[in-house]
């Protein structure tokens, strides 16, 4: 929550007097948002970090970094200055966000994981409800430090603290993680066979050449870098903009601040319902069609209609659309690898990919084009519905891949609890299937 907090506050201080301090325009603005994914996208190989180095380690160095760094954002006086600080920002959150994501799939099962990536990627709504209301607490306030330098420091600091909590706190595997008893590393024993076919597979200390070298010729995975493009164009665009959305619709710079906590809440609990969904029904493809349509018809809403209190009912059904697509995706992306090498290589592909939505998100809301933005909302509703689109297709893949696999290996019969679940190398063993 802390790492989405950090990196789109920016779009609350701005209507918090930071563009007037630092003279942003549109333009300068703008690149701001495109110089933390520049980053992003070029630090997306240091995920594979987590599988090399103990856990623990990266994820607390990288907290601490990108913490130290979005606290300074406070004491900047030129636009050239947060520049350099939105390079580094970027760098940092890179290594940590699909990180966590992969190191998930060491934990949990297949049918497992999308509920806990919804739990981890519904912070990014959660962070805007909490972005929303503390800005408007702190900007409403009369502090002889200016609102947004404020903003940086109140928001920024935390993330610094909990660094040394994360060092303690994150697991290196489930096997050695402080929490797990000694019954219940037996259990743990047995899901890693399920998931790795063999209890002494070593799972962190190195990659395969191999493995990371197929991600780039499978058709399944560059589907699910194409559908998080999609997301990231919406997804990126949302938190930093809402803020100025809403107070174009006619309300003052203070009430928009908090109008746009609602909309997120509702996001937050949509991400984790339509996950937990997926995770039950184990039809992946089907929730992404319906959360992707959800998200551009709140757009195409917000592009054509002009009553206000309609267009703040649609900033609901976007946000709630975008937020939840996104957990969905990885979800699918992480049950369709059947290795540790894989899986998180499909991570930083999607990444590569998919963080270059933002670029195209974060510069189709032009103030030129205020009140409506009726360019930027028929984009982002044009992706949204093409990401509907690719899930399907997806699924149709997914169907044709398994039917090959059934006239192979025959029908797939049900394993118990701990028993060996064999994995081949290029993942077709006789009891993987892919979900759908």
């Amino acid at each position: 929550m802390l790492a989405f907090l950090d990196r789109g506050n920016i779009g609350n201080a701005r209507i918090a007097g930071m563009a007037k301090d630092l003279a942003l325009d549109t333009n300068r603005y703008n690149w701001l948002l495109n110089m933390f994914y520049i980053t992003y996208v070029i630090a997306e190989f240091s995920v594979l970090l987590w599988k090399v180095f103990p856990p623990h380690i990266v994820g607390s160095l990288v907290v601490f970094s990108w913490g130290l760094i979005a606290t300074v954002q406070a004491g900047v006086q030129s636009w050239g200055g947060e520049m350099a600080l939105r390079f580094l920002l970027g760098a940092f959150e890179a290594a940590y966000g699909p990180g966590i994501i992969y190191l998930l799939s060491f934990f949990y099962l297949r049918h497992e994981i999308g509920f806990r990536c919804g739990i981890f990627a519904s912070a990014a709504p959660l962070a805007s409800t909490f972005a929303g209301a503390l800005a408007y607490g702190i900007t409403s306030g009369h502090s002889k430090l200016a609102n947004w330098r404020l903003l940086f420091l109140v928001e920024g600091l935390p993330t610094v603290l909990m660094s040394v909590i994360a060092f303690f706190f994150i697991p290196d595997s489930p096997e050695k993680a402080r929490f797990v008893t000694t019954e219940e590393r037996a259990i743990v024993r047995s899901r890693t066979v399920r998931q790795v076919g063999s209890v002494s597979s070593e799972r962190i200390g190195g990659v395969k050449l191999k493995d990371v070298l197929s991600i780039f010729i499978d058709p399944k995975a560059w589907m699910c870098a194409l559908m998080y493009f999609c997301g990231n164009v919406s997804y990126s665009s949302l938190p930093v903009f809402l803020p100025t959305i809403l107070e174009d619709m006619g309300y003052t710079a203070i009430n928009a601040q908090g109008l746009s906590a609602p909309p997120s809440f509702a996001a937050f609990l949509f991400a984790l319902i339509t996950t937990w969904i997926a995770d039950k029904t184990q039809q992946r493809c089907f929730v992404l069609f319906v959360t992707s349509a959800i998200g551009g018809v709140g757009y195409i809403i917000l592009a054509t209609v002009e009553t206000v209190g309609v267009r703040y009912f649609a900033t609901f059904l976007a946000s709630a659309g975008v937020f939840s697509t996104i957990p969905n995706i990885l979800a699918l992306t992480l049950n369709n690898q059947g290795n540790d090498t894989r899986r998180g290589m499909s991570i930083v592909l999607i990444n590569l990919i998919g963080q270059c939505g933002p670029f195209l998100g974060t510069n189709v809301f032009p103030l030129e084009e205020r009140p409506r933005y009726i360019k930027g909302m028929s984009i982002c509703a044009s992706f949204m519905f093409f990401s509907a689109i690719l899930a399907l297709s997806q699924r149709v893949l997914l169907m044709w891949e398994n039917r090959k696999l059934d006239r192979k290996y025959g029908p797939v019969k049900k394993e118990t609890e701990g028993k060996s679940e064999s994995v081949a190398v290029e993942n077709y063993g006789p009891n993987f299937r892919y979900v759908l």
